[in-house]
């Protein structure tokens, strides 16, 4: 069965939707011969794809977690048949690995479904940016709703100089006229190329890295396959260097927005969702003491510290006393007053006491 006739519907699919990203980015003002507004339709493609492959992202999470779980027991299934090859041996330690994995409810395959979903998309839209030229010239008929002008208009398209359906490879091939323009198009299409790779393997390179350093238990972290997964940091800057130099720079532009999806992604399931034992898990145990230890202060709030008061005494009022003063005047009239005497000490208020009378004969 012919690979291309299987891929027709999806190069179908992946078409539609860059071109629906395409005439979305025209409305909202960009040049639709632009390679901005062509770049950005494949960053569109790109979310539409990663949203959709959501669970099986939660799929692959909880596989790995079970796979990380069952380390230990897995190093003790190895250990215990290690040395022994003969069939008895073999069938004993398969059999005992399929109930470990029955066991914790995990499959090695699931950790693989996103990339395996991904494959597809991938090879799409590498064989829809490869046609590009043929479309535009009527050489090859239209891929969906990618016709002979949205094509020639695509396959025009340049991004910091460099065509959008270029490659590192055949950089002077795809652009014609003066010497001095196909030079100066040529280089700018292997500086784009060599920019994105260098993303790529930075961005790869980091998720690996935080997933194997903070998202795995320390027993995880010895044996075979913690070794494989830190060679694989190292190698696979290698493998994007040889095969990216063989694809156009939009199918460049796609594998290195997917890598920092990934990383994005990858970073919040280890901050949020740390596998158990890992440095991530004690991090993320540590921040919720932090904030526990605030939500009760606030809660509690300030505590002021309690003043206490002293007792006192009733104070004594003083007796207002009315005192009537006569005046005499030059005629002889009495006349009353009886304005207190403010000036006076309280002493003087107090009550007289009487006049001692004498006993009688």
């Amino acid at each position: 069965m012919d690979l291309f006739k299987i891929l027709y519907p999806i190069e179908w699919v992946v078409a539609w939707i860059v071109v629906q990203f395409h005439a979305l980015f025209q409305l909202l003002g960009l040049n639709p011969a632009s390679g901005t507004a062509w770049a950005l339709s494949i960053v569109g493609l790109v979310v539409v794809i990663r949203v959709m492959l959501i669970p099986l992202f939660v799929r692959q999470i909880r596989a790995s977690r079970g796979m990380q779980l069952l380390a230990p027991e897995m190093q003790a299934i190895q250990k215990k048949y290690k040395g022994k090859s003969d069939p008895a041996s073999r069938e004993a330690m398969s059999r005992e690995t399929m109930d470990l994995y029955k066991k914790h409810n995990t499959n090695p395959l699931a950790s693989c479904l996103p990339i395996l979903a991904q494959s597809p998309i991938f090879f799409a839209l590498f064989r829809v940016l490869n046609s590009l030229q043929n479309i535009a010239s009527g050489q090859q008929a239209p891929i969906g709703v990618m016709t002979k002008d949205l094509a020639s208009q695509a396959e025009r398209a340049t991004l910091f100089g460099a065509p959008l359906s270029s490659t590192f490879v055949k950089a002077a091939d795809a652009v014609s006229g003066p010497v001095g323009h196909v030079v100066s198009v040529a280089g700018n299409v292997r500086f784009v190329t060599i920019l994105l790779i260098v993303a790529m393997s930075v961005t790869t390179f980091t998720t690996q890295r935080q997933l194997t350093m903070k998202n795995m238990p320390a027993s995880a972290l010895q044996g075979p396959m913690a070794q494989q997964q830190k060679m694989l940091l190292y190698i696979l800057p290698l493998v994007f260097a040889f095969s990216g130099v063989n694809f156009p720079i939009g199918v460049l532009i796609y594998w290195t927005t997917t890598n920092i999806w990934s990383m994005g992604q990858q970073f919040y399931t280890i901050r949020r969702m740390p596998a158990p034992g890992s440095e991530a898990e004690r991090l993320l145990k540590e921040r919720q003491a932090r904030k526990g230890k605030v939500q009760d202060l606030v809660a509690a709030g300030p505590e002021l510290p309690a003043i206490e008061e002293q007792p006192r005494g009733q104070r004594t009022q003083p007796k207002r006393k009315d005192r009537q003063r006569k005046r005499t005047t030059s005629d002889g009239a009495a006349s009353e007053t009886d304005a207190p005497d403010s000036s006076s000490d309280p002493e003087d208020d107090e009550p007289e006491p009487p006049a001692p009378t004498k006993p009688k004969k």
